[in-house]
């Protein structure tokens, strides 16, 4: 059976480590860009090398954005008073979509998984201390994934905000049990935050 050449292989091998693309996707990809307008594909690497040269983190807030502070956190139009925690950027996003949330966020990035090595000093809970310090916060909405990192995180949290005076709240059951927001439809992230409950 003839095999591939080195290039098509190494670049098989790279497009697999990208999140949901598997062995066969990432063939029937390398095979498409080797064979398609060497245009489109010069196009192409030079999107994603400027993508990823100009989309930074909000150093306010965490998330993906040109201009510091990002959008959201500019907004006037914003709640000041509700501020949101997620695990990672695209989790705004998919809260976003649903159209219900018009407070600020806060991307933790990660969460508390002592399995992989990961406890609260790596996470961006001491800047969350401060933001609470410093803006008018009234209410803390726990938005982490309902899996068991998840759910660490968020009494881990809760422990941790507790003498802050302010409301903790965390979203609602109907999130995919062990699965992250971005699985989630727009409706069901839409009635887990219209029915968040306070977190005793």
């Amino acid at each position: 059976m003839p095999t591939l050449p080195e290039p098509v292989q190494a670049l098989i091998e790279a497009l697999h480590h990208l999140p949901g693309v598997g062995p066969r996707t990432a063939e029937r990809l390398a095979l498409y860009l080797v064979q398609t307008d060497p245009e489109a594909v010069g196009h192409l690497a030079r999107t994603l090398v400027a993508a990823r040269e100009q989309i930074r983190a909000c150093q306010l807030c965490g998330a993906l954005t040109l201009a510091q502070p990002c959008a959201i956190c500019t907004d006037p139009r914003r709640d000041t008073t509700l501020l949101c925690i997620v695990e990672r950027p695209v989790d705004i996003l998919s809260i976003e979509k649903s159209g219900t949330y018009r407070g600020r966020f806060h991307v933790l990035g990660g969460k508390i998984s002592p399995t992989n090595g990961v406890g609260p000093e790596d996470l961006r809970i001491a800047e969350l201390e401060k933001r609470l310090t410093r803006e008018p916060v009234q209410e803390v909405i726990l938005a982490l994934g309902s899996d068991v990192e998840g759910d660490a995180t968020s009494v881990y949290l809760a422990r941790r905000l507790g003498g802050k005076r302010v409301k903790l709240s965390r979203l609602a059951h109907g999130l995919p049990v062990g699965s992250g927001l971005e699985f989630a439809d727009e409706l069901t992230l839409s009635r887990a935050i219209e029915g968040r409950r306070s977190i005793e």
